[in-house]
């Protein structure tokens, strides 16, 4: 599994993704920086993030089931410190 910027708060969401996903793969990228200046920034970053997922989990579910199961999983993490998670969610066959 490839993760990529491990911070308190990302290795936090990876290891609660881990668990409920059993992903193939998981690529969680803080991209605070990149929002300097906008809403919910924070110095020392973990505030905006970047989600890639492949897990069988989502075999027959939709885009928006998808994305729903992921906002469950994280939900204590997005009521607070995480001020936004773009979410790529796909099945085996579509990372293929």
């Amino acid at each position: 599994m490839k993760v990529k910027n491990m911070g308190m708060m990302t290795d936090q969401m990876r290891g609660k993704l881990a668990t409920a996903l059993s992903p193939q793969s998981l690529d969680l990228v803080d991209e605070s920086e990149k929002h300097r200046g906008h809403a919910g920034y924070r110095d020392g970053g973990e505030s905006h993030f970047r989600l890639t997922v492949v897990s069988a989990v989502f075999e027959g579910l939709s885009r928006l089931e998808r994305q729903r199961r992921i906002n469950e999983v994280l939900a204590e993490e997005l009521a607070g410190p995480v001020h936004a998670l773009s979410i790529r969610a796909l099945t085996p066959g579509e990372a293929a």
